[in-house]
């Protein structure tokens, strides 16, 4: 088999060239994608980049070299176990409250010395006959330092039938003096838009805030509000940390796997769920990629990398180049420190 026809981004090897030329079209390698320290293979996910390293089938060599100097939470490679061990430490987050329950901050001021991002997090309560549709009784805001920026109980607008105790801790009392959901998404929306109307928002280097949060087209649906999706970080489908099938994996899981510690066990704290999804999203914004002037697919200067007509021409192309030639088609948030 022809080693040229070899991407040269997943290294799969093709029987023909125009095969390799459709894969390239489809597949929106680009150096944001996360890496093998070793070979250098560019896998869709970090949980693709896992097995890859230590999953059922890894690749050998890359397997060997990982156990003796790999980190098994960012899966980056050192150059000596004496690097990975003065690594683990700070790659290793521990929960930030310690397990002491976060209190009530319900007063939330329009100012700028909170920074750019923030993270949202709400835990629900059920309403309905049965008890399944999720109502917010409480929500968090953060900012990047996971100083409190918000915190209260909200009062649904439909009736409580389940409060989920056992998980919320959240008992009829707290919902009774409440502010009403619909005022709390105001004043939320308010916060982040930070002066500009919502409808007015356009781009990212304006005055609104980024958004991170994890389920968070869910959240503002509970809270009643609608935010620009270029200003929203979500864990839950940023592809990176979605699974090899694409499907989002829990928080949970996330904050196990990329930062090193357990969340969510008993009652849960919305002030928890924001820190570990701000740390996700500033893990995932460090990561150091080469600055493109158009990186990504759907950047009208690289429309036609890949288009049909230029069909002879590709076949012609090396790997290598089409490598070179190919951009992402999601936005990578190490752009929001470029």
């Amino acid at each position: 088999m022809d080693n040229r026809n070899k991407c040269a981004g997943c290294y799969r090897q093709f029987n023909k060239m125009e095969h390799l030329v459709e894969h390239m079209r489809i597949s929106y390698h680009s150096n944001h994608e996360p890496l093998c320290g070793i070979c250098h293979k560019h896998c869709r996910s970090f949980e693709s980049l896992r097995e890859h390293l230590i999953g059922p089938l890894p690749k050998a060599e890359c397997e060997r070299i990982f156990k003796d100097r790999g980190c098994d939470i960012c899966l980056n490679i050192f150059s000596s176990r004496h690097a990975l061990l003065h690594h683990r430490d700070k790659c290793h987050f521990s929960r930030r409250n310690n397990g002491y329950r976060v209190g009530i901050q319900d007063e939330l001021r329009m100012d700028n010395t909170t920074g750019k991002v923030v993270s949202l997090a709400c835990k629900m309560v059920g309403g309905g006959s049965d008890g399944s549709l999720d109502l917010c009784a409480r929500v968090c805001l953060i900012d990047e330092n996971e100083n409190i920026i918000f915190h209260t109980y909200v009062k649904p607008s439909l009736p409580v039938t389940n409060y989920r105790y056992e998980t919320t801790g959240i008992r009829p009392e707290y919902l009774r003096d409440a502010t009403p959901v619909r005022q709390v998404g105001r004043k939320i929306q308010d916060y982040l838009c930070n002066g500009e109307p919502v409808w007015q928002i356009r781009s990212r280097s304006g005055k609104a805030r980024i958004l991170v949060g994890h389920g968070l087209e869910h959240d503002l649906k509970c809270l009643e509000f609608e935010y620009p999706e270029f200003l929203i970080r979500d864990t839950a489908k940023y592809p990176p940390l979605m699974k090899t099938s694409k499907l989002s994996n829990s928080l949970k899981y996330l904050t196990k796997a990329y930062l090193g510690y357990d969340i969510q066990n008993g009652v849960q704290d919305p002030y928890e769920d924001c820190v570990a999804t701000m740390r996700l999203y500033k893990r995932m914004r460090s990561q150091d990629h080469r600055v493109e002037s158009y990186p990504l697919a759907s950047d009208q200067q690289n429309r036609n990398n890949f288009a049909s007509w230029r069909q002879a021409e590709l076949e012609r192309t090396s790997p290598e180049r089409m490598l070179d030639m190919s951009r992402s088609d999601y936005y990578c948030w190490c752009l929001d420190s470029k």
